[in-house]
């Protein structure tokens, strides 16, 4: 096996889970050392494996979302793969999973009986609505999560219906709480030698995001709406389209930067206006200020905008697009793009770029030591590990087990 020498290097994780939220959640943790074995179905495994699939057996995204990961096929469901199951938790720091409530319990392989093998074992479990409450029951993928935690009526234009962001963010979110849950319970774990149950739920992730909506709705009656490009209660600060086509973000919503802002635009009666001196009078004149700044946006090409206002030290940028970030130099000098060989088609392989580690430690950062593996690829090694020899691995294959 790979060096997994890291910050959590000594973590063993045993993930049960699919698709983007509980396996996010391990591969941040393989990407800074920790032992992460991802048990799959045997027969066609993690799902993600055939999303946004667009030649050959298994997805890029599948690389991406399990790379540091080793793979053993499982099947949860037969007595025999609860046996193994059980073998692996009792060796394991933390237990991954993100199916929906009660469904461990059905297969046997609920909390209590995974602390009859291993008492100080911490379990991360990410389900739609969480682990109690009247929604438990319910499924629920990111998609409803962004809606019931608010997201979704507040992203678009109040002409149209609700849109989505073009990723699965409430997945990636909860994984996020699901890493700080985990490594809060290893520390408290040091500490006191008990382990703890972590619950996630999407719709949570999604809600911890939403900063001063219900605040501002109980204490104020105020329903906000969706705006479009702009950043309600704040300005200026939007989306403005160039007379090339191309359309940038600025964002000069500080006192500041928006007097350097208003005389980057050519208007310096704006930058001087006691009126617009604080957020608060910005706001009451937003209309007026976003159609200053698009007119101006409007007869310049967006490259000469953006050197305009980044010699004015105004936040803003170009909207990136895949092609964009490929050849950014600041991606690269970042390590954002790390070049891995792999097999994009049967019998091809090149080289690809794929997003690097985040965040970044100085003294053990992170690092990809593979990407996502074959379905299966560490069964019999990590079997071994276990003392199963090979003629117990044969019967286990036979029986459809693994």
């Amino acid at each position: 096996m790979a060096d997994l020498s890291g910050a959590l290097d000594g973590v063993r994780v045993l993930e049960l889970g699919n698709f983007i939220a509980a396996p996010s959640a391990g591969r941040l943790m393989a990407d800074f050392g920790a032992d992460v074995v991802k048990i799959e179905r045997p027969r066609g495994g993690d799902e993600l494996r055939r999303w946004r699939l667009h030649e050959g057996e298994t997805s890029l995204l599948f690389r991406v979302m399990n790379r540091n990961k080793r793979s053993v096929t499982l099947d949860l469901k037969h007595p025999e793969g609860r046996t193994v199951a059980l073998d692996l938790i009792r060796r394991s720091d933390v237990v991954l999973e993100n199916f929906r409530p009660g469904t461990l319990e059905r297969w046997g392989l609920d909390v209590e009986r995974m602390r009859q093998v291993n008492p100080g074992v911490i379990v991360v479990r990410i389900s739609g609505y969480g682990q109690s409450g009247p929604y438990r029951d319910r499924p629920g993928f990111g998609g409803v999560a962004e809606a019931v935690g608010g997201l979704r009526n507040l992203t678009g234009y109040p002409d149209r219906p609700p849109t989505r962001v073009g990723i699965s963010l409430a997945d990636s979110v909860a994984g996020l709480y699901a890493v700080i849950g985990a490594l809060t319970a290893l520390r408290r774990r040091s500490l006191t030698g008990r382990g703890d149950v972590v619950d996630v739920a999407l719709y949570e992730a999604v809600y911890s995001l939403m900063e001063s909506l219900t605040p501002d709705y109980d204490a104020f009656a105020v329903e906000p709406e969706r705006t479009g490009a702009s950043l309600p209660g704040i300005a200026p600060s939007g989306t403005y389209l160039c007379a090339d086509g191309r359309y940038v973000v600025i964002s000069g919503n500080g006192d500041s930067i928006f007097k350097r802002l208003m005389r980057a635009i050519g208007r310096p009666d704006l930058a001087d206006d006691p009126a617009l001196a604080d957020n608060a009078g910005r706001v009451r004149h937003a209309e007026n200020l976003d159609a200053a700044i698009a007119d101006w946006t409007a007869r310049l090409p967006h490259e000469e905008v953006l050197q305009r206002l980044d010699e004015g030290q105004i936040p803003s940028s170009p909207i990136y697009t895949a092609a964009d970030i490929a050849k950014d130099p600041h991606y690269a000098a970042r390590g954002m793009l790390e070049r891995h060989r792999v097999a994009v088609a049967p019998g091809h392989e090149r080289d690809v770029a794929f997003p690097g580690v985040v965040p970044k430690l100085a003294e053990e950062p992170g690092r990809t030591r593979w990407l996502g593996p074959e379905l299966g690829e560490h069964t019999d090694a990590v079997l071994a590990d276990l003392g199963i020899d090979d003629a117990r691995r044969a019967q286990l294959r036979e029986l459809g087990v693994i």
